[in-house]
């Protein structure tokens, strides 16, 4: 099977062929029919074109070794791929914009022939296959710069049907919105450019953990027989295929260090095969195993504390009958007004009706589903 560079590659070189073929037309056919609307389709093509290269480039950086500079490896140059691109499509959309507005004041005629409505038409039908196919191979390599690509071309083929649906308006009724539709192409292009840089910010600030690999982790560390429980799942991305890593689990108060050590490499080797995911640390969180006392009391702690309507979860929860204490962690969720607040509020109210014991509870955050 293809690796995921060479598929990038690959792609992105259809991309570049297809849009220089079409650009090239639509330019041509524009000039000659004097549509503003056609020109600026054809510099949108010419985008794509730069937005590809752009793409190979990076992709080839984003493939180096790691060194020792970068022991994690180049996979966040694909972040900035992102971010170029989307700088180079607002600014086309700004430049079109300008043009668009200088022909509503100075308009000019257009003048459409049977060609450019083909060339208009066969446009259309080459932008919707080539969108579906960059976004399908950009979601099946995990590449942001693919999938934009991939819904910029989309975007492109409902952009040359409104030109299409412009021209045939003009010829039936004589009616020019050339200037007017350049204005909205500049406005799509804005939005499209906008939309790019947001998610490429979202994915370099750091976003919550896909829902479906979380759960599946999880799930793979909880059918381990000696896991009670996985929790606090955190992974950072060194790029779109680089996720490294940690978690705490629940194990037995009565495991050695020789038993927690084969535990922890087993873990880490099961998850890595399994979901190509590097757990660089594993936390320990114990479980007692002997008497009722314990779980009776965790049963009714855990009750009273989900009873409150911001608390998720609590997991972690042991009890040290010899030092009089309680440990457990407790997500809160982040639509509370004032989470530190809250939990102190809750600690304080345990405290309250467990005199005795002594609390040490950690304010958890909803990081991984």
């Amino acid at each position: 099977m293809m690796n995921r560079e060479k598929r990038i590659i690959r792609t992105s070189i259809i991309g570049i062929i297809a849009n220089v073929l079409l650009a090239s037309f639509k330019a041509t056919i524009g000039l000659l029919a004097n549509s503003i609307a056609v020109v600026l389709d054809a510099v949108n093509n010419l985008t794509d074109v730069l937005s590809s290269l752009i793409t190979i480039i990076g992709t080839k950086l984003a493939a180096k070794k790691p060194d020792k500079k970068h022991p994690l490896g180049h996979g966040r140059i694909e972040y900035l791929t992102a971010m170029i691109i989307a700088v180079i499509i607002l600014y086309a959309g700004f430049l079109s914009m300008q043009e668009s507005i200088e022909k509503i004041i100075e308009p000019v005629e257009p003048d459409y022939s049977a060609v450019s409505l083909i060339i208009i038409s066969t446009a259309i039908v080459v932008k919707l296959v080539l969108g579906r196919y960059v976004k399908g191979v950009g979601k099946a390599v995990h590449s942001d710069a693919l999938v934009a690509s991939g819904e910029d071309a989309r975007m492109d083929a409902v952009l040359s049907t409104t030109t299409l649906i412009s021209a045939i308006i003009f010829l039936i009724w004589h009616v020019s919105l050339e200037a007017w539709l350049g204005v909205f192409i500049s406005f799509m292009i804005l939005k499209t450019g906008y939309e790019v840089m947001s998610d490429t910010i979202s994915h370099i600030l750091g976003e919550r953990i896909d829902s479906e690999l979380s759960k599946e982790i999880k799930e793979t560390l909880n059918s381990h027989p000696e896991v009670f429980g996985a929790y606090d799942l955190i992974l950072h991305s060194y790029g779109p295929n680089t996720l490294i890593g940690s978690v705490h689990v629940e194990i037995r108060d009565t495991m050695t260090a020789v038993e927690i050590d084969k535990l922890e490499r087993d873990l880490q080797q099961t998850v890595y095969e399994k979901h190509h995911v590097v757990l660089t640390g594993i936390g320990i969180y114990s479980v007692n195993t002997s008497g009722d006392e314990a779980r009776q009391l965790y049963e009714k702690i855990r009750d009273k504390v989900l009873a409150n309507q911001y608390v998720l979860q609590i997991h972690g929860f042991y009890i040290d009958k010899a030092e009089k204490d309680i440990r457990f962690d407790l997500v809160m969720d982040f639509a509370a007004p004032d989470r530190e607040a809250e939990y102190h509020r809750l600690i304080k109210e345990l405290e309250n009706e467990y005199p005795e014991y002594h609390f040490r509870v950690i304010l958890d955050s909803d990081i991984s589903d």
